[in-house]
C-alpha cells in the first residue's frame, strides 16, 4: 500500500532539544571529534568575522572549503594562514556573478554537502543595486536565494546536504513587507530593512527545507548572537554601541554570552552546530540560537511589546523566534516573490 507524505508534516517544531551546548560554546568545542573528510562546504563571507571562524573550524575538521568573495585580494590575505581554501569570485548583488560562480561549481561535478550563507550587511544607508532592489534585502536574502537554487543540483548530488542561513535576532524588527519590499512607498529605515532581510532568511530556510527534505537536503536559520567585533558594525556609531552595552569605555567588545554578547568563536558555534551535528539528523526548517533550536516568542511577551517600537520590542525580548518568521504561508509567498524579483524560475521550484 502506498502513502503520501505531507512535506509540512516533516517540519521540526520550534522547541529546544537539549543539545548539551549553550550560549558560551565555541566553534572549536562544537566540532570536537567531528571528521568532515570528503565533505565540501561553501561559506559566503568566509573571510571575515564569524564566516572566517566557520571556515577555520571546517578546515580543521577536514572539510574542503570554498569561499566566494567580491574582493579576492582581501579574501586571500585573510585566509592565507588557514591553507587549502579555494576562493571564487562572487558579488551577491550581481546576478550574473552569482550564476557564473554556480555554473563553475556545477561544472566541477562535485557534490555540495554544506552551503553556509553567512555574508551580509547591516543597517546601512539606503542603497539600491542595479535592478533597483534595496541592498540589504538584495544581499542578505535575494543573492543567497539565487545562489542556493542555482547550486541545487550539487546539493542533491551530496545525498545528504545542509543549508545554513545566517539570520539574527534583528528579525524582531520587521516581518517581510511584501507590499513594499524595496521601500519604494514607505520611508526607509536601516533597521526595518535589516529586520525584513533577516526574517526573509528564516522564511527561506523553512521553505527550502520543505522542498528539499524529500531529496535529503535540510535547511536551518541561525542567530549567532551579538558579536561586536564583527565587520557588520561598520555602519554603527561607537557611541551608540557603548551606550547599548556592547562596547566598554575603551571601545572593546563586552563579552557576556548570557546576554548574547559573544566572541567571534562563540558566534560561529551555532552555525557549525546546525551544519554538522548528528543531533539534527532528520530535522530541519527551524531557527536556532545558542546551539539549540529556539522557542517561539511567547504570546504574553508579544502582547507586552505590542505598544512598543519594533526596535525596542526586540531589545526587550532576549531569545526566541517571531511567529511571522516561521509561518508556512509567508515562506511560500517569499519564495514566489523571490522568483518574481529574479525574473526567472528558480531551479528549486520544481522540487
Amino acid at each position: 500500500m502506498f502513502t503520501t507524505v505531507d512535506p509540512l508534516a516533516m517540519q521540526t517544531p520550534q522547541a529546544p532539544i537539549g543539545s548539551g551546548f549553550g550560549a558560551a560554546s565555541t566553534a572549536k568545542e562544537v566540532t570536537v571529534g567531528v571528521d568532515l573528510s570528503g565533505k565540501t562546504a561553501i561559506v559566503t563571507g568566509g573571510y571575515s568575522g564569524i564566516g572566517l571562524e566557520t571556515v577555520r573550524a571546517l578546515r580543521s575538521a577536514g572539510a574542503s572549503v570554498i569561499v566566494p568573495a567580491r574582493d579576492l585580494a582581501r579574501a586571500g590575505r585573510a585566509l592565507a594562514d588557514i591553507g587549502g581554501v579555494e576562493i571564487g569570485q562572487l558579488d551577491l548583488m550581481a546576478p550574473d556573478s552569482i550564476e557564473a560562480f554556480a555554473d563553475e561549481y556545477l561544472r566541477s561535478a562535485r557534490p555540495l554537502h554544506l552551503l553556509i550563507n553567512n555574508a551580509g550587511i547591516m543597517a546601512n544607508p539606503l542603497t539600491r543595486d542595479s535592478r533597483g532592489f534595496e541592498s540589504q534585502f538584495a544581499t542578505n536574502h535575494l543573492g543567497h536565494f539565487q545562489l542556493t537554487t542555482s547550486l541545487w543540483p550539487a546539493l542533491v548530488q551530496a545525498n545528504g546536504a545542509r543549508i545554513v542561513n545566517l539570520s539574527s535576532r534583528g528579525h524582531f524588527f520587521s516581518p517581510v513587507v511584501f507590499e513594499d519590499v524595496n521601500f519604494e512607498h514607505r520611508p526607509y529605515s536601516p533597521w526595518l530593512a535589516y529586520g525584513q532581510s533577516k526574517t526573509a532568511n528564516i522564511l527561506f530556510s523553512l521553505e527550502a527545507d520543505r522542498r528539499g527534505a524529500p531529496r535529503g537536503i535540510r535547511a536551518f536559520a541561525v542567530h549567532p548572537g551579538t558579536v561586536s567585533d564583527s565587520h557588520l558594525k561598520r555602519y554603527l556609531k561607537q557611541a551608540d554601541l557603548k551606550a547599548g552595552g556592547f562596547l566598554d569605555h575603551e571601545g572593546k567588545a563586552i563579552l557576556d554570552p548570557s546576554r548574547n554578547r559573544k566572541s567571534i568563536a562563540q558566534g560561529a558555534a551555532t552555525t557549525l552546530w546546525c551544519a554538522i551535528s548528528r543531533q539534527l539528523d532528520q530535522m530541519g526548517g527551524v531557527y536556532c540560537e545558542n546551539c539549540d533550536i529556539a522557542e517561539l516568542v511567547p504570546e504574553s511577551l508579544l502582547t507586552q511589546a505590542a505598544g512598543e517600537s519594533a526596535t525596542l520590542a526586540a531589545l526587550n525580548i532576549a531569545t526566541g523566534v517571531m511567529p511571522y518568521a516561521v509561518d508556512h504561508a509567508n515562506a511560500r509567498r517569499l519564495w514566489k516573490t523571490s522568483e518574481d524579483m529574479l525574473s526567472a524560475a528558480a531551479p528549486l521550484a520544481a522540487g
